[in-house]
């Protein structure tokens, strides 16, 4: 089978194309809180369409019952979420309240932010987990002043699945991407996804979806996979060179006769920085 061309700058995602739709992205809203809205009508869809921050984009936002979500899907999880979400939320408020006097006496009412991932990467990943702004914070506090909260929870079969069993069509989902990976075990990727997307359709999995977007779902599915492996290339790269770099510092450590010159280098504050300047650390 030929694989189908993929742009390097296709925007969706097949976790997007599937949640755009509000009546999808209700589904989960209900499935995370417990609840059973229906009306559609009051879900605002606030999503930054071409908006990209160092090469990142939003996937979902959304104004609903005075809450603003922020739904983001990873393979890759990424410990900078929470500095993406502050970015992302920052815009969609500022686009919100761009006609309210913010030198007023009265306070402007805004939604209150929510910041959700989900991840169904192959790296083992807890059930779920908090990723917080202030773990980025150089100087730790006790209580920060700034902080933002990202939940993580993992959607791989078997991880929450009081969650896959409250939305049918996250589920799917997950059952279609492990299907890609089954099917990925013993053939190309390319003719995985075609292989995943026929079966799927076969056993309705997904089925009216990847029926009516046959094409668009394989293009999208193989251009994650080389983003996600592209990605993983480059932090095994950067952990090579890495290892390298310290190798090296410690050959020039080594180099010193007695323990008192590698105290005296280790000590010396001005010489260890040109030290990590040199070896790039």
């Amino acid at each position: 089978m030929s694989e189908p061309n993929v742009q390097r700058n296709y925007k969706d995602t097949v976790f997007r194309m599937l949640f755009k739709e509000k009546e999808n992205l209700l589904s989960l809203y209900n499935a995370l809180n417990g609840t059973d809205y229906t009306d559609v009508d009051n879900l605002e869809i606030t999503t930054l369409e071409n908006a990209v921050y160092m090469s990142y984009k939003n996937d979902i936002s959304f104004v609903f019952a005075f809450e603003l979500l922020l739904y983001e899907h990873q393979s890759t999880l990424n410990p900078n979420m929470p500095l993406r979400d502050l970015f992302y939320v920052s815009s969609v408020l500022q686009g919100r309240v761009r006609d309210n006097d913010l030198y007023s006496s009265r306070i402007v009412k805004i939604p209150e932010p929510k910041f959700i991932v989900f991840y169904n990467g192959t790296d083992n990943q807890p059930e779920q987990q908090f990723l917080r702004l202030s773990d980025a914070f150089e100087k730790k506090q006790e209580k920060p002043a700034l902080e933002l909260a990202v939940i993580v929870y993992n959607i791989n079969l078997g991880h929450n699945p009081e969650l896959l069993e409250a939305c049918k069509l996250l589920k799917e989902y997950v059952q279609y991407v492990e299907q890609v990976r089954t099917f990925a075990k013993e053939i190309s990727f390319a003719t995985a996804v075609e292989k995943a997307v026929d079966y799927c359709i076969r056993n309705g999995i997904l089925s009216d979806f990847l029926s009516r977007n046959r094409a668009e779902a394989i293009a999208m599915s193989i251009f994650e996979y080389d983003e996600e492996k592209h990605l993983r290339n480059e932090r095994e790269e950067g952990r090579e060179e890495g290892e390298d770099r310290i190798v090296k510092l410690m050959q020039k450590l080594m180099e010193a006769e007695r323990d008192e010159d590698i105290k005296r280098v280790l000590s010396n504050r001005e010489y260890r920085g040109q030290l990590y300047q040199e070896y790039g650390l």
